[in-house]
């Protein structure tokens, strides 16, 4: 029997391929769509109020972002990440994320600090959270408020074309046991740097949470410590 979805699990309607693009990608992004679900190009026409035409369009633009492949005997699927590109991944954003810690110690404002403080501040004790699902959802925010407070539009464009690719992971590393107190710490770490106007120390401390975050990964990936 086809999986029954709700209203909420269907992609909003759109009137065009670039809408239907930002739709689909929003639901691989979110996780709505999981690696290895297949995507039917004639269902999500219909949901979307489309012809075939644009669903079309939007599916071969995800596939070109590398998000969606071609399966034998399923058509479109969700691309699920081989270790070496899970790997891969980790070794770009490290770059990425060291780069706009460093610019954000530059060039935050007052305003945009005092907002990553607030983020920080206001994150749940890891008892408190359903399977790392909260923790994850500020974790992005956290991040992507470093990456505005950098000011930089190229950087903000390729950190944000590597978030679709981070959401075919799988489930947060916040998930694990003892992983949110010591990504707040770690957090704080680059905060911490932030406010002082410490570019390298910033760069330093983003890169050493995406490595413990990539260390982490490959614990969950493995089975270890879980």
């Amino acid at each position: 029997m086809p999986e029954q979805r709700t209203e909420a699990d269907r992609p909003a309607r759109t009137t065009s391929a670039a809408g239907a693009y930002e739709a689909l990608r929003a639901r691989i992004v979110s996780g709505g769509l999981k690696p290895g679900d297949r995507i039917r190009e004639v269902e999500l026409a219909q949901e979307m109020g489309l012809s075939r035409t644009p669903v079309r369009e939007a599916i071969k633009r995800l596939e070109q972002d590398g998000l969606i492949r071609h399966a034998p005997h399923k058509g479109a699927v969700v691309r699920a990440l081989d270790p070496q590109s899970m790997n891969e991944l980790y070794l770009v954003r490290e770059v990425l994320e060291g780069t706009a810690a460093g610019l954000a110690a530059q060039h935050a404002s007052t305003a945009e600090i005092t907002a990553l403080e607030e983020l920080l501040a206001t994150q749940p004790p890891e008892g408190q959270d359903d399977g790392g699902a909260e923790a994850a959802r500020r974790n992005a925010i956290f991040h992507d408020a470093i990456g505005h407070a950098a000011h930089n539009r190229h950087l903000l464009h390729a950190m944000d074309g590597l978030s679709g690719a981070m959401a075919l992971l799988g489930p947060t590393t916040l998930s694990m046991p003892g992983r949110i107190p010591v990504a707040m710490e770690e957090h704080a770490a680059i905060l911490h740097a932030i406010s002082a106007r410490d570019a390298g120390a910033a760069d330093a401390a983003a890169r050493a949470h995406i490595r413990a975050a990539h260390r982490a990964r490959l614990h969950l990936l493995y089975g270890i410590g879980g």
